[in-house]
């Protein structure tokens, strides 16, 4: 597949923030993009099954475990990034229908421009708020939604409600699976409130994290996932705990003690998620 392929760091100035497209030095066709030093996607062209973050294992086991192997999907990303996990969806699952929405057109230009999409996989980039695009969404209407938007590191209040997530069970086909990533530190209120949330619209729900994480013990990333019907738990469960950094899966009796009270989340209550402390993503 054709690519510019830049020796040095690419750069560009985007409504974000300053975007940097940094070559993996141990593989030649991988990219870390950032936005203000934060680190937001890796891409492998030559192996869009290569997921260096954690967070988007945990997205794509959800995805490899919710549906038969290979099944094409309908595929909702709220956020875009490098795009990863809509390159791996396209790799391993053929055919599929995927949109994803990208409010800064700047930094989608710049990563088309540097890490070209495979004309074979069907994914559209739209232009787009999040919310603004659900709501335009017909009904029952995505295999999988994910929801993975972040400006400035911090997940915009208007994408943590009870009217946000009802959007997506509007969206979603009733065998579907809804995702969110997450980020946050001790007391963990943001996720626990985000838990709440995501648990008083669906009523299947379960939390993936590494242990450290889930107690507070540092600042990082938490996958929510939900469904109208259960989630894959035993086999989620065992494919957390096999990854490089191992996480646990939180669902049920479990899920619902370590929300702790937290109370569901409205537009009326929301505010932007809890900002990374100095260091916590910077690269």
């Amino acid at each position: 597949m054709p690519r510019r392929s830049p020796a040095e760091p690419a750069t560009a100035r985007t409504r974000t923030g300053l975007a940097r497209l940094m070559p993996d030095t141990d593989h030649p066709a991988a990219y870390l993009l950032t936005v203000d030093d934060t680190p937001q996607s890796y891409v492998d062209l030559d192996d869009p099954a290569h997921l260096e973050f954690e967070y988007v294992r945990r997205l794509a086991h959800l995805a490899d475990l919710a549906f038969a192997e290979g099944k094409p999907l309908d595929a909702l990303h709220l956020g875009g990034g490098a795009l990863t996990l809509p390159r791996y969806l396209g790799h391993t699952r053929p055919g599929s229908r995927q949109l994803a929405v990208e409010i800064d057109t700047g930094l989608t230009d710049f990563v088309r421009s540097h890490l070209p999409l495979d004309k074979r996989a069907r994914i559209r980039v739209r232009a787009a708020d999040a919310r603004e695009a659900l709501t335009t969404m017909k009904p029952a209407d995505w295999d999988l939604i994910v929801s993975d938007v972040f400006a400035a590191a911090r997940t915009p209040a208007h994408l943590t409600s009870v009217e946000y997530v009802q959007l997506s069970a509007t969206a979603l086909r009733e065998s579907g699976v809804y995702a969110a990533n997450l980020a946050d530190g001790a007391p963990l209120k943001f996720a626990r409130a985000q838990a709440a949330t995501v648990h008083a619209v669906y009523p299947h729900a379960a939390l993936i994290a590494e242990p450290g994480v889930l107690r507070g013990r540092r600042f990082g990333n938490l996958v929510l996932a939900a469904g109208h019907r259960p989630l894959p738990l035993a086999d989620l469960t065992r494919k957390a705990a096999a990854d490089p950094f191992p996480a646990r899966v939180l669902a049920g009796d479990e899920l619902r003690q370590w929300i702790a009270g937290a109370i569901p989340v409205t537009d009326a209550t929301a505010a932007d998620s809890p900002e990374p402390p100095v260091g916590a993503f910077k690269v």
